[in-house]
């Protein structure tokens, strides 16, 4: 694991470092980077049996410690898994993404509108489209009706879809799509907290005012003191969730359990921390020029993806309620499947 950790790690580093200095609005696919991921086996790595949730999580990880502008979740975790699970063939290379909606079944088609879908125009879109029947899956080849931007400036599009009915999963496929890219935000969101936390620390170690560093001013110890507990939080529960997904699987209670605490811890985080590092590194670290805005801005975007932190938090609630012992809920996870 560490060697893939360093290997991701140095790929990561050199397109940071080579797009510094060229702020992008939309952010631009970095080619480079994809290439580099491809010819090491990194861009679909679960497709393959040698490896699972936790050597992916690495890769989200890492990547989203260095602002990789890939869609790296949407194409290994995403994309390839629901191509496979729906017998659809995509691309044997290059970026794929995904597009979720709510769709209606009329005399053999499916219609309905996508909403922001990453990374479109620059990767193949595999639909999922969840009706009263079930999800119909297949690969959109028409370009976006509308583009926009994330607070990240990572791109997004919309699709007008009408497709022919053929490739059919049931509902609960719906679900795990859903969660597994839960599951991956959450992981990028670690990624870009610990970038943020030390892109804040090393700031306030080397600012001074008033004839000292800012690191030495109580106020600003207790500061990022406050970043660091918050990001570790969230952090352990991210490792519940990688843990649960790696032992049972997508599919089970477990992950679906640990997925939902995830999602709460680190959207609690993301508002804490990316405020503490904004406000610690001055007017400064709000420009785009500056490397913190590719960690808080993302970490800002991501934490909503794929259900907000309000929605995971009653969906919480709604289990406890509805559990014997409720407290049972809240202190555990529900036996595997």
């Amino acid at each position: 694991m560490n060697e893939l950790e360093q290997l991701v790690a140095e790929l990561g580093a050199r397109s940071l470092e080579a797009r510094l200095g060229r702020p992008a609005f939309p952010d631009t696919f970095d080619d480079e980077l994809w290439r580099n991921l491809e010819e090491t086996g990194l861009s679909r790595l679960t497709a393959t049996e040698d490896a699972g949730p936790a050597e992916a999580a690495v890769v989200l990880r890492v990547l989203a410690g260095h602002a990789g502008a890939v869609p790296i979740a949407e194409t290994d975790l995403l994309a390839m898994w629901l191509a496979a699970k729906a017998d659809v063939k995509v691309p044997d290379s290059g970026p794929l993404t995904v597009a979720l909606a709510e769709a209606e079944l009329r005399d053999g088609r499916v219609t309905g509108t996508a909403h922001d879908v990453p990374w479109p125009g620059s990767a193949a879109v595999v639909l999922a489209a969840r009706t009263s029947e079930g999800v119909y899956v297949d690969v959109l080849t028409d370009p976006p009706t509308a583009e926009s931007a994330t607070l990240a400036a990572e791109p997004r599009g919309t699709f007008v879809f009408d497709v022919e009915a053929r490739h059919r999963l049931g509902l609960e496929v719906f679900d795990e799509l859903t969660r597994r890219g839960a599951w991956a935000r959450c992981v990028q969101v670690i990624g870009a907290l610990d970038a943020a936390r030390d892109l804040t620390v090393a700031h306030t170690s080397e600012r001074v005012q008033f004839g000292r560093p800012l690191s030495k001013f109580q106020a600003v110890q207790h500061s990022l003191a406050e970043m660091a507990g918050e990001t570790e939080r969230a952090r352990a529960a991210t490792e519940l969730a990688i843990t649960a997904a790696t032992d049972f699987g997508f599919d089970d209670a477990a992950t679906d359990y640990a997925v939902t605490v995830a999602k709460i811890a680190t959207g609690r985080a993301v508002e804490s921390v990316t405020t503490i590092a904004h406000q610690l590194h001055g007017a400064i670290g709000a420009t785009v020029e500056h490397r913190l805005w590719l960690f808080t801005m993302r970490a800002r975007g991501w934490i909503d993806d794929f259900g907000t932190t309000t929605h995971y938090a009653r969906r919480l609630g709604r289990l406890a309620l509805a559990a014997d012992d409720p407290w049972q809920v809240v202190v555990s996870c529900p036996e595997p499947r």
